[in-house]
């Protein structure tokens, strides 16, 4: 346990983005509750997870982590799952070609509820009610009563979490993830793509290697590597109340572990030295990450990495850059160079959504795939120079063919942001858009080989 750390000691603390609700007795109610209810997932299981991702630290894997930017209780249902799943498999045989690596598969998923916000509140013809903070808290129908922060609205997002996991591991597990199905799926991909003959020498390759693999005899009856994935869930550790309430002492290690995933991160907004949100997660044995910006400097990322990884445990913090492409390459080069200098062991990954939204014309919060794209090219070229490894990528984004991001091969426009979009938050990658950014970062990663 870090010194002078209680699972508790955070609420002693300066604390941002966090909802005040009126009835504080069903608060604690609802806390005690959550409290005395299973964990949704293991210690030994973050274990694992934080052992794969030393791998990434040791450039010996590559890091996947996408999925919805808000979680919804009103969508969600098997298929919409299933569909994320699905494309994140994808992703990942695509990204496994080019690095030759392992791909470690983290989902935005099964917890991904709350959101902090640029304003507390927000106005719409001329009313002013509280900013949706993610259904975890809060609804997103622009009444005085959906906006009014509720606990038992927690209860619910277990629940989901839970179903939602529960799910998740009997895709993993129970054939569906099977290697030849996810290349077929690619193919499928390919023959509706305008960008076929761009990318099907690597799906080409791909099918000669599962071609020479089961003439090895290596098959999903031979090998569960063939037909079943490791596959762990992650999301932002905003809602400390929901957090500590999930936090369990390991039986074996007796450390604390926030069993509500496996996988916590503190974002851009909450990231903070001597705040509450760096306060819970530095004593908390989880694999964490923590969102870097521009406004990132030397002194405090070395600051921020020695309070949550004081023992320099490789796999034990990953660093999220969300700088933005006009900002990127200003700002990482000299953050990169001053950890590594330290010895630091930590995951970089890149994060090339949020520093890239902008307003459309048509009223829409959205972003451009080229400039993810360009963000994430330069993520790499940045640590190619410096030496370094690029070590993750980190995406919003979905399995459904919505319109939200502009561009790709699909062409979305501004105009076309209307006809498919369902984001509760932030805009997502679609279907398309996540296979497409695949198909490209693997021969990005191929440089690497």
């Amino acid at each position: 346990m870090s010194k002078n750390w209680t699972i508790d000691s955070w609420r002693n603390l300066s604390i941002k983005h966090q909802p005040v609700y009126k009835d504080k007795k069903k608060l604690e109610d609802v806390e005690n509750r959550l409290k005395s209810l299973p964990p949704l997932v293991f210690a030994g299981e973050a274990r694992t997870l934080k052992e794969k991702l030393s791998e990434v630290c040791e450039g010996k894997a590559f890091l996947l982590q996408g999925g919805d930017c808000a979680e919804s209780f009103a969508e969600f249902n098997a298929d919409n799952l299933r569909d994320t799943f699905r494309v994140l498999l994808q992703m990942a045989a695509v990204l496994t070609y080019g690095a030759s690596l392992p791909i470690i598969k983290v989902g935005r998923l099964a917890g991904q509820f709350a959101k902090p916000r640029s304003a507390p509140t927000e106005i719409k013809e001329g009313k002013e009610l509280p900013s949706y903070l993610g259904d975890i808290i809060n609804g997103i129908d622009f009444t005085a009563e959906e906006r009014e922060p509720d606990p038992e609205r927690m209860l619910n997002a277990y629940s989901q979490a839970a179903s939602a996991l529960n799910l998740l591991r009997a895709f993993a597990t129970g054939g569906y993830a099977d290697l030849h199905e996810v290349h077929r799926w690619n193919l499928e991909f390919l023959e509706g793509s305008i960008q076929d003959d761009k990318y099907r020498n690597i799906a080409d390759r791909i099918g000669e290697c599962l071609d020479f693999m089961s003439a090895c005899g290596i098959n999903k009856n031979t090998a569960d590597m063939v037909s079943k994935v490791d596959f762990f869930t992650s999301h932002e550790a905003l809602l400390l109340g929901y957090e500590q309430s999930l936090t369990r002492i390991d039986s074996i290690t007796g450390d604390y572990y926030d069993c509500s995933s496996h996988m916590l991160w503190i974002g851009e907004r909450t990231r903070a030295l001597n705040e509450a949100h760096v306060e819970f997660m530095r004593g908390i044995a989880n694999p964490i990450g923590v969102k870097i910006g521009p406004t990132m400097s030397k002194d405090g990322i070395l600051s921020l990495i020695q309070k949550l990884n004081p023992n320099n445990e490789a796999g034990k913090l990953t660093l999220i850059s969300r700088m933005g492409k006009d900002k990127i390459s200003d700002v990482l080069p000299n953050l990169v160079r001053a950890v590594d200098s330290e010895g630091m062991k930590v995951v970089w990954s890149c994060d090339p959504m949020h520093g890239n939204t902008f307003k459309a014309k048509t009223g829409y919060k959205t972003r451009a795939f080229e400039n993810i794209m360009n963000e994430v090219e330069q993520f790499f070229e940045i640590h190619r120079a410096e030496g370094t490894y690029a070590g993750g990528i980190h995406l919003e984004m979905t399995g459904q063919d919505v319109t939200e991001c502009v561009g790709g091969a699909q062409h979305i426009t501004e105009t076309n942001l209307g006809d498919r979009y369902h984001t509760h938050c932030d805009p997502r990658l679609n279907a398309n858009q996540g296979l497409e950014l695949a198909f490209r970062l693997s021969e990005e990663l191929s440089k690497y080989r």
